[in-house]
């Protein structure tokens, strides 16, 4: 073919990929998918034996007061729906309320929704103060709904959950205890597409192994327990490893459980495929195969230990072989449980060239991959990338990925929606099916924060836009166990057509969640939700409190410096007089910046509140959490405020402000690390003690506990005087770690300045790393025992807090 050929063949492509598919075509390829997932469901006889069992460990009191029906969707208008209505009035021994589903997951969500409006209960996850049950009526006298009953439909097919470094920052030491409590939480949340990616190692072992890879290769290849979702999207590889057979086998027949379950609840999981992550001998048994090494993520000084995985190019004929190796791997392992597989090859990794012909040609290789070893294969990708890497991903490269299967076999997660959703820039991700998800959570952190008319507005005006393309909801967190309220919302979500009056609702939330009506924290959640729950500042939060993300710079005065001005600009910063929010970001100081979006003014109103309602509510594990948590809120912006004051009185020389302030923020510490460990919710023993559990030798219960150290202070690539870019990217607010280790961190920190004080010398940046980044190290490879049974009065020492610092 000649030049002008191949040019005009180029040119025809890329017109085809900006040609709008239409809506029928969108419609009729959902629905047929739809169709062909709901003849895998299970039995309704399984699925009703399965939501029962949900009731039995919810509510053992009340398992004769419910009768569950399977329906078909035609009872629902041709839509996934639940039914509450009465059972028999007359009854007071048998079933009062029947709740029918198209599946058991709808069960499941009639059953919550009822005993949330028409019980004033509430469920959330234990760590974030668990269920309220108390004010559910007795078995015989539950209230019964009028007339027919209410049926509720879900608007969109799909309520998807998690994201794929959830598994590492969140699930990666629970067993099926934990798991079963989740799944039934998933099931009362309506969540129907959940990500399922536990025991994939093993699937990999069994599949490279049949490639000639040894498994003493794989060593060097999985990263360790706590560092699984990093390996996994090739950041790095062997860090914290190796992984041991018994973590592969036992992680492996976790699954099996996690699958089973969620089947019998007619859920459709979502399990890993292949991205093109390959250990290093690969290269050296298939030489002429087209693997290159990928570029350095997070290193230090050029070394390339730890990062830097090797990468199978989608367009080499391997690739097929081994995506299609673990496809069926994984059917035989498991059985046909889904049609629907995660992959994301490009995610925070960039094609060597923007060629929308190069990217059409991946796009189509890794469907092939999927499709060889699951003909009936939907690839489900997280569209994080057109946010992360806008600058490569422009309309022609992302139509060129999107357009590259056929339609109908991609969905597309709008992974960060409730911030920076792309479907409003992207024509609706150019007629690509997607989920509409909130992000939220970064690392796992533990911040009040959300946006909750985005959460509540959003889903609905994505999906009446024109020509949308919306297919579900989803909730894409990084870490779980955090703000309650923000996740139930995000799951009624899934059951509402409208938008949420929130005024309403909250006031409804606080009943629930606390068992009673009480003004004071009625009025404390309308402060919160137009301070800490109205972030619109379209910043991505992640929590930055200097207290658990300790700035690592030399705050030594530039003597070019204007002291005065700079001390007017913090000032200004400060000032809260009734001001709305009030963003560090304002200023054009080069001190440290937190993410403030709120008058902390208000938000201390918010905690007076909660705390004249304390004597009405102590006994609620829910209200506890609660108090900690916004208490833990209120200190930590004070701290932020108390260092840099701390910060300007050492550039100011003055001694004696700067001991104040100092001496201050680490008595912050010390009293907040009091405050948390008065609940059971907030204790580093908890997270320590659950991976030492799932060790079978001393050998791997040392590994197991560095990795669960590690991860949540300082990891990756260290070196004696520099931290890790990494550091503190997972920082929990839990008792134990604030004060043995954040506060160590801020008393030498502090010292090394004073000593620069009242010596007159310069601050000695390198040896104060030196000495941290030592004291880091030992911690990560101690063992000594942290509590995991909380102590003190939650109400009485937030109290003592308040009078001490705001009274």
């Amino acid at each position: 073919m000649s030049n002008f050929g191949l040019l005009f063949l180029y040119w025809v492509l890329t017109l085809l990929l900006f040609l709008p598919l239409s809506s029928s075509s969108h419609s009729e390829a959902i629905e047929a998918l739809l169709s062909r997932l709901d003849t895998r469901r299970a039995a309704p006889s399984v699925q009703e034996s399965a939501a029962k069992a949900v009731l039995r460990r919810l509510l053992p009191t009340h398992l004769d007061s419910f009768q569950f029906e399977i329906v078909s969707k035609d009872v629902c208008g041709g839509k996934n729906c639940f039914w509450i209505s009465n059972y028999n009035v007359s009854s007071k021994n048998g079933p009062e309320i029947m709740i029918k589903g198209t599946t058991a997951v709808e069960i499941a969500s009639g059953l919550h929704w009822y005993i949330k409006y028409w019980c004033g209960a509430h469920v959330s996850w234990d760590k974030t103060g668990g269920i309220q049950i108390a004010s559910i009526p007795k078995p015989g006298s539950l209230p019964l709904v009028k007339d027919e009953g209410v049926m509720i439909q879900r608007p969109v097919p799909w309520n998807y959950y998690q994201n794929v470094v959830t598994s590492s920052y969140s699930y990666v030491w629970w067993d099926w205890e934990r798991w079963e409590k989740e799944i039934d939480w998933m099931a009362l949340q309506g969540v129907n597409l959940p990500l399922a990616f536990n025991g994939q190692e093993a699937i990999w072992q069994k599949v490279f192994m049949d490639f000639n890879i040894r498994k003493k290769d794989l060593d060097g290849f999985f990263g360790g327990p706590a560092f699984l979702a990093w390996a996994r999207m090739g950041n790095l590889h062997g860090w914290g490893g190796p992984l041991s057979q018994n973590w592969l086998d036992q992680q492996l027949v976790l699954q099996k459980q996690i699958l089973s379950r969620m089947l019998e609840l007619g859920m459709t999981p979502v399990l890993p495929s292949f991205s093109g992550n390959v250990p290093e001998a690969l290269k050296k048994i298939f030489p002429s195969a087209n693997i290159t090494r990928l570029g350095e993520w997070n290193t230090i000084d050029n070394n390339t230990r730890w990062c830097c995985t090797y990468l199978l190019d989608p367009s080499d004929p391997l690739f097929i072989q081994i995506g299609k190796a673990f496809i069926k791997q994984q059917i035989k392992e498991y059985g046909d449980v889904t049609d629907i597989y995660n992959c994301d090859t490009f995610n925070e990794n960039s094609p060597p060239t923007n060629d929308p012909a190069y990217i059409s040609s991946l796009g189509a290789a890794i469907y092939k991959a999927m499709s060889q070893g699951d003909k009936d294969s939907v690839w489900l990708m997280q569209g994080w990338l057109f946010y992360s890497d806008a600058g490569f991903w422009k309309p022609p490269q992302i139509k060129a990925l999107l357009h590259s299967v056929p339609f109908g076999k991609m969905v597309v997660l709008d992974l960060f929606a409730d911030a920076k959703p792309i479907w409003r820039t992207s024509s609706q991700f150019y007629g690509t099916p997607y989920i509409w998800c909130m992000l939220h959570n970064f690392g796992g952190n533990i911040e009040m924060y959300g946006i909750l008319d985005a959460v509540s507005s959003g889903p609905v005006d994505a999906r009446v836009s024109k020509k949308s393309t919306m297919v579900g909801v989803g909730m894409c967190m990084e870490g779980i166990e955090q703000n309650p309220v923000v996740y139930e919302l995000m799951s009624e979500m899934a059951f509402r057509s409208e938008k949420v009056q929130l005024v309403e609702w909250l006031k409804t939330y606080s009943y629930r969640r606390y068992g009673k009506a009480v003004h004071h924290v009625e009025a404390a959640w309308e402060i919160l939700y137009r301070t800490i729950y109205n972030c619109t500042d379209g910043i991505a939060d992640h929590n930055i409190d200097f207290m658990v993300n300790f700035p690592d710079w030399d705050p030594s005065l530039d003597p070019s410096s204007d002291i005065s001005e700079e001390q007017h600009k913090i000032q200004k910063i400060f000032i809260q007089l009734g001001k709305r929010r009030i963003l560090f970001q304002e200023t054009t100081s080069d001190l440290p910046r937190s993410h403030l979006w709120y008058s902390t003014h208000e938000v201390i109103n918010a905690l007076r509140l909660f705390l004249d309602a304390g004597n009405e509510l102590s006994k609620s594990s829910t209200f506890r959490y609660d108090l900690v948590d916004l208490t833990r809120q209120v200190l930590s912006k004070l701290a932020n405020q108390v260092y840099l004051d701390a910060v300007i009185a050492f550039r100011q020389k003055d001694v004696k402000k700067f001991h104040l302030h100092s001496q201050k923020f680490v008595q912050l510490i010390k009293d907040i690390d009091t405050l948390l460990a008065s609940d059971d919710n907030f204790l580093l023993g908890t997270w320590l003690e659950s991976a030492k559990k799932l060790a079978v030798n001393p050998r791997e219960m040392e590994q197991y506990e560095w990795n669960a150290r590690t991860q949540v202070t300082m990891w990756f690539y260290v070196t004696k005087t520099n931290q890790s870019r990494l550091h503190d990217y997972a920082n929990k607010f839990w008792s134990g770690l604030l004060e043995n280790y954040y506060l160590p961190r801020a008393s030498t920190y502090f010292g090394y300045l004073s000593k620069a004080l009242t010596e007159n010398e310069k601050f000695k940046m390198e040896e104060w790393r030196k000495e941290w980044i030592l004291y880091s190290n030992k911690w990560q490879a101690g063992k000594e025992l942290y509590p995991v049974k909380a102590k003190g009065d939650t109400l009485a020492i937030s109290k003592r807090l308040y009078e001490k610092y705001f009274n």
